[in-house]
């Protein structure tokens, strides 16, 4: 048994020789990027400084994918004698709104970055189906942070592919995620890849199937390796240009929505007002919990267990933050025990929110939740507690930080 992965491996290499896929084939004579402002910038500093640091802001598709090592492997041979640190900043489960927030942490405490490519349009469609306006406003606060704390950076969005995409494609519909980010690449002139596109493209040429040979939306080294190809032929077009003599910034556009989370940062939970019931347990883990109350075990994703937490399971115990922008929100973990909770900015009324997902029963998965994007500049106080109506034992809430924006 334990040479049974290295043969499905095997298996799915010698499945992808068999297809009729051929990279350099285009199924529709066209290619499925557009360079806008091009990557002039990080060209030549990977040619005439000779080093480069590339960063990777993405979901699990990222996280734990090939296609990113591929690329990796790419710019490395496309420019010998480069000192690359290529930084993998995927994280299962989340989508642009999170990414906004976590920016700061994740992409810009790394310092000078050349190179960013992003992506969000499946698990944006997974996560906020119901809210397109959270995918533009997450979007364009990546965007547009990095652009006002780095110009100089040059950014790759991608589109990868799942079967409402596909859908959508043959419904002559463009995937409302994949619009919204598209507006954003637009209006910034950021290179952008619709490998969504591309993939339904040759499904339908017959090159190769969904089923027997991409698999699934965390996509088969079949698929990875496509994603990778297309990618490498973007930048081939890309760093095909003649090497600029000099960097130059990238435009700052007006905001596309005034209400985009381009201010996002994280806010620190030790600093929130306790009012009933809430605990800051600094290394929280759901292992005693789960033995508590009988449940088999759960899984979690690194950087969210054994660390601090505000933590509550009873119906109407609150807390309460205050902070400056325009914005804010919750970045929690829901686990199976997640329930409904309400929220009271400024002494209004209360809004109800479901913090529990499709697929917090058998994972504490990291997860967004904005309180409240349409406020006025300036100091706010937000209240928080968990509200009654949701099944019996699904009460809890677990928040690891507070977004600002």
């Amino acid at each position: 048994m334990k040479y049974l992965p290295v043969l499905l491996l095997l298996l799915t290499s010698i499945l992808s020789a068999q297809t009729k896929y051929d990279p350099a084939k285009l199924p529709k004579g066209h290619d499925y990027f557009e360079l806008r402002d091009g990557l002039a910038n990080c060209q030549r500093k990977f040619t005439q400084e000779k080093n480069g640091r590339v960063i990777f802001l993405g979901g699990s598709i990222t996280a734990g994918g090939t296609w990113r090592q591929h690329t990796c492997d790419y710019l490395t041979k496309k420019f010998p004698g480069t000192t690359f640190e290529f930084i993998n900043a995927g994280i299962g489960s989340l989508g642009s709104v999170p990414h906004a927030f976590r920016l700061e942490r994740d992409v810009l405490s790394k310092g000078s970055v050349d190179l960013l490519f992003v992506e969000a349009a499946v698990n944006d469609t997974s996560n906020i189906p119901d809210h397109p306006e959270q995918m533009l406003r997450g979007m364009e606060g990546v965007v547009r942070h990095m652009r006002r704390v780095s110009p100089l950076t040059d950014i790759v969005q991608l589109h990868f592919v799942m079967p409402p995409h596909m859908d959508d494609y043959h419904a002559g519909k463009v995937p409302v995620s994949i619009a919204q980010h598209e507006r954003v690449a637009v209006a910034y002139g950021n290179p952008s890849l619709h490998l969504a596109r591309e993939v339904t493209d040759r499904i339908d040429a017959g090159e190769f199937t969904w089923a027997g040979d991409f698999k699934n939306l965390h996509p088969s080294p079949f698929g990875h390796q496509l994603y990778a190809n297309s990618v490498a032929r973007m930048l081939d077009a890309a760093f095909a240009k003649p090497v600029v003599s000099a960097a130059k910034p990238h435009a700052m556009p007006e905001p596309i929505d005034a209400q985009s989370y381009a201010q996002g940062r994280f806010g620190d939970i030790a600093k929130t007002k306790l009012t009933r019931g809430f605990t800051l347990d600094p290394t929280w883990s759901p292992t005693v919990e789960k033995e508590a109350k009988g449940r088999s075990k759960v899984g979690v994703r690194e950087g969210f267990v054994k660390v601090p937490a505000l933590v509550a399971t009873e119906v109407g115990a609150e807390f309460e933050f205050q902070f400056e922008g325009r914005g804010c929100g919750l970045f929690i973990t829901s686990g199976p025990d997640a329930g409904l909770i309400e929220a009271s900015i400024d002494g209004g009324g209360w809004r109800r929110l479901q913090t529990s997902t499709q697929w917090s029963s058998g994972l504490h998965l990291p997860w967004a939740i904005v309180l409240d994007d349409q406020l006025k500049p300036g100091p706010h106080v937000a209240r928080v507690r968990l509200a009654a109506g949701s099944p019996p034992g699904c009460s809890a809430l677990r928040v690891f930080h507070l977004l600002l924006n």
